[in-house]
């Protein structure tokens, strides 16, 4: 695991990588922006009080929550919005530590979207049915214990499926990933890990999509090599 994150952080410099790592930074942020002046929008024409002060209390509280209650979800929201780009990072990592290796297998653009469909799914929903457990985790700092080990399991399958099905059909993938699922989710967590680094979590797309790929790599279950 070391192995590969450090050789995923010596590449950060190439600029294929860091065009995908502007992206998603501008990607990500735009969003959460974008959610959190909505929510804002919405309350500036609502009115839940007679009383005037009552009233801009009670806004200024919900948008504060509006702000915060999404953080959470920013891992997966970086992901999201970044998956499209993820696969130059695929390419730079192969072509610069696997030259060897034959092309990636075609992907349609619907298995694609599907593929980040299902996942934001999952995320959601995961994250949703964990948010009692993070309020009642708040007060004792075990809040972000369980933000790794539930976004382990969420990122390690999404990042073990875009490196995944470039090289082996779904169904292979699929079997993989369940017969080794400690292994994906322990390079999740690594992942989910470096989320939660302040300024190093804006290049955690990036540098989970280069890990997994080092990751696949050493666990290759069929040769693919010309």
């Amino acid at each position: 695991m070391l192995a590969a994150l450090y050789k995923a952080l010596a590449q950060l410099p190439d600029p294929r990588l860091r065009r995908v790592l502007v992206f998603g930074i501008l990607g990500a942020l735009a969003t959460y922006l974008a959610l959190v002046a909505l929510a804002w929008w919405v309350l500036a024409y609502s009115t839940w009080f007679e009383t005037g002060w009552l009233d801009s209390a009670s806004h200024w509280v919900v948008g504060l929550a509006a702000a915060l209650l999404p953080l959470p979800f920013f891992p997966a929201l970086a992901t999201t919005v970044t998956s499209f780009r993820l696969e130059a990072v695929a390419d730079a990592v192969e072509e610069r530590h696997y030259p060897t290796l034959d092309g990636p297998r075609p992907q349609k653009w619907a298995e694609i979207l599907m593929v980040t469909l299902r996942f934001l799914g999952v995320t959601v929903l995961v994250n949703l049915l964990a948010l009692p457990l993070y309020a009642l985790l708040l007060f004792t700092g075990l809040s972000l214990a369980l933000t790794v080990v539930l976004n382990g399991y969420l990122l390690g399958r999404e990042y073990f499926e875009l490196v995944a099905l470039r090289r082996l059909p779904p169904r292979e993938a699929h079997l993989l990933f369940r017969n080794r699922l400690g292994y994906w989710w322990l390079a999740g967590s690594a992942i989910a890990l470096i989320f939660a680094v302040p300024v190093l979590n804006l290049a955690a797309p990036v540098l989970g999509a280069a890990v997994m790929v080092h990751r696949f790599q050493a666990l290759r279950p069929v040769p693919d090599r010309v």
